[in-house]
């Protein structure tokens, strides 16, 4: 980690006040917390009103989730370990200490100086002690697996008082394919700050411990291609074969117009995959993941609807393995063989769906009603919203993410960058070549494109 010899030694004063004060006033009631910045307070407000955590905590629970480790999982907290262990004297020459979460917020192992891991045995900042934010609130380890990207929490902006002398940044290293966490990286000090190189290491040592999870990804997206190809050759119905996101690797003609993706096109690098235009798929590919990883003779079947459909179309799912590990599923439609997948999973997902979005205007977050919202314009690393308030940023990092949340309650995604709200859609426009875009009843009348493979499914939903 270079430039942490050149750090001297902080103060307890980790900032001037104004974090403490908003922090007294959120704990008391108050939503408006302009002085705190939005990754924090948006943090405060899910201990606050959606975990639950007492503010007045002095230490963390003992971890009582255990995880089911893949052994591709095992290798990426093993090698975190090992980076964690190779700067373990230069941090605890600062006073500092390094540690390796899972995915439950649960520490595995830590190094460092002796006398801060004594301190740290006070808040339960141990082995076997869980870091989550459900189970101890804003903190860098915890806050890390709900964001993407390095995390630093200093201070006050800690949402338990008893953590109020700690420095933490931390960094969730992802599964390339469902961007689910797998660990956390991080480093802590007492009353003082980090280093300012600390975050850039922390970034650079997840994406050099993802490289091989990449590499493997794509791997299994060409497995997926054989295995398609090989279950094409002796099935006349329409097939996809989806990754263990349920996210569409390759589909056939006629499950491309229903799934709304493009026809007998593989895609093999996981950047690349397409989100179906059926939510319902995607939970029911993430379930049958789930059941094969136990089972592996598990085969299931459900119903779903397609756009515009007055029926449900019947569905079969076959898992497809590697080595022992699934790495997705062959979807056959018209087919209705194996076990019925629960559609207690379905209503899962709806009730997960938000009703209100969270936007950030300067330090402040603003809760849009969903019909507020025209539409969502990824650019760069943020996610724009475009509504009756403005042009605001969304609190969610991911357009895919936001696409899945808000796929059920009349949003659409119509091109990689836009996901447009239906019941906003004032004209369409149709361009000389007959591609089309959409002009949104916003202030602005802002113009949305719509690309040549997300057209079958606008016009469907659209009915033109």
């Amino acid at each position: 980690m270079r430039d942490v010899h050149r750090l001297e030694p902080g103060s307890a004063n980790l900032d001037n006040g104004t974090v403490f004060a908003a922090w007294e006033r959120f704990v008391q009631g108050e939503d408006q917390v302009p002085d705190v910045r939005p990754l924090v307070a948006i943090s405060w407000h899910r201990c606050r009103e959606q975990y639950r955590v007492d503010p007045h905590l002095r230490e963390a629970p003992v971890a009582l989730t255990e995880l089911d480790h893949s052994p591709e999982h095992d290798v990426v907290i093993a090698e975190l370990g090992f980076r964690a262990a190779s700067v373990a004297q230069e941090v605890g020459s600062i006073g500092g200490v390094v540690t390796v979460t899972d995915a439950t917020g649960r520490i595995l192992a830590e190094w460092g100086d002796q006398a801060t891991l004594a301190r740290a045995g006070d808040p339960n900042l141990a082995p076997w002690f869980s870091w989550s934010e459900c189970a101890i609130g804003t903190n860098g380890m915890g806050t890390a697996l709900e964001a993407h990207g390095p995390v630093t929490i200093r201070g006050a902006e800690h949402w338990c008082q008893a953590l109020h002398n700690w420095v933490c940044a931390g960094i969730a290293v992802r599964d390339v394919v469902t961007r689910e966490p797998i660990a956390v990286l991080s480093v802590c000090r007492w009353r003082s700050r980090l280093p300012a190189s600390t975050e850039s290491w922390l970034a650079n040592a997840a994406a050099m411990t993802q490289c091989p999870l990449k590499r493997r990804a794509r791997d299994s997206g060409a497995e997926l291609v054989a295995a398609y190809v090989q279950a094409r050759a002796h099935s006349g119905a329409a097939l996809a074969a989806v990754d263990s996101a349920g996210k569409v690797v390759i589909a056939d003609a006629l499950a491309s117009v229903l799934l709304g993706v493009p026809a007998c096109t593989p895609a093999v690098d996981p950047t690349l995959r397409w989100t179906p235009g059926l939510p319902a798929l995607i939970t029911a590919a993430r379930y049958a993941t789930r059941q094969a990883a136990h089972n592996p003779d598990w085969v299931g079947t459900t119903q779903i609807f397609a756009p515009l459909a007055d029926e449900p179309t019947s569905i079969s799912i076959r898992p497809v393995f590697s080595s022992g590990r699934v790495i997705g599923n062959l979807v056959s439609f018209g087919a209705s063989e194996g076990a019925q997948v629960p559609q207690a999973e379905g209503v899962a997902h709806l009730r997960a769906q938000p009703r209100r979005l969270v936007a950030i205007r300067d330090n402040r977050m603003v809760l849009l009603r969903l019909p507020e919202v025209s539409f969502a314009e990824s650019q760069g690393s943020d996610v724009w919203l475009s509504t009756d308030q403005g042009r605001l940023r969304a609190a969610s990092l991911s357009l895919d993410k936001l696409e899945g949340e808000l796929a059920d309650v009349g949003f659409l995604r119509v091109h990689r960058r836009y996901v447009v709200n239906l019941s906003r859609i004032r004209e369409i426009e149709r361009g000389l070549k007959g591609e089309l875009s959409l002009v949104m009843d916003d202030r602005a009348h802002g113009m949305v494109p719509v690309s040549r493979r997300h057209a079958p499914t606008v016009r469907r939903a659209l009915d033109i």
